[in-house]
């Protein structure tokens, strides 16, 4: 089966966005003082739901 090269330029820059996305994540759970790593795996399964979370829950005091 032939793909047309739209359908695959497509699929990549939405994987590349997602993991792009997920990095970011990191990047701002650890601002919160979280696990950048943890939240980097959840990125990648949650997408923009992680962000929100990310974004509405409080920093972990230390």
């Amino acid at each position: 089966m032939i793909v047309p090269l739209n359908i695959v330029s497509a699929r990549s820059a939405y994987g590349i966005g997602w993991g792009t996305l997920a990095l970011i994540n990191a990047g701002l759970a650890q601002s919160k003082n979280r696990s950048g790593f943890l939240w980097w795996l959840t990125s990648l399964l949650l997408g923009p739901i992680a962000t929100l979370l990310i974004v509405v829950l409080d920093p972990v005091q230390k």
